[in-house]
């Protein structure tokens, strides 16, 4: 079977949120759907929406994956990640506070 690929795509919302998903048709038909609230859901109450990213992926399962890693990230990062902010991001994806050693235990 054939893969056609698609494109991760991120807008931004009118109330500053972000919304994230992935398409297999043209961007501008997805994007004009979500301003004109025909796909329902997260973006039907928060128009207009402004195209702010989107990368094409040849296989739609690599899109369907970044797509479920990039909604998992704190707004912080995703601001980071439109804006092209890398030195932001890495610092937003340090790790926080160190885990426990094995040493730590008590003898």
């Amino acid at each position: 079977m054939s893969e056609g690929g698609a494109l991760l795509y991120i807008l931004r919302c009118a109330d500053g949120s972000f919304y994230i998903g992935t398409t297999r048709t043209a961007l501008e038909i997805r994007v004009a759907q979500h301003n004109a609230g025909s796909l329902g859901g997260y973006t039907a109450t928060r128009r207009p929406v402004t195209l702010v990213f989107s990368q094409w992926f040849d296989r739609t399962t690599d899109a369907i994956e970044n797509e479920r890693k990039l909604k998992k990230w704190s707004r912080a990062k995703k601001e980071a990640f439109v804006k092209g902010d890398f030195a932001a991001l890495r610092q937003l994806s340090a790790r926080r506070s160190k885990h426990p050693t094995k040493h730590s235990a008590t003898r």
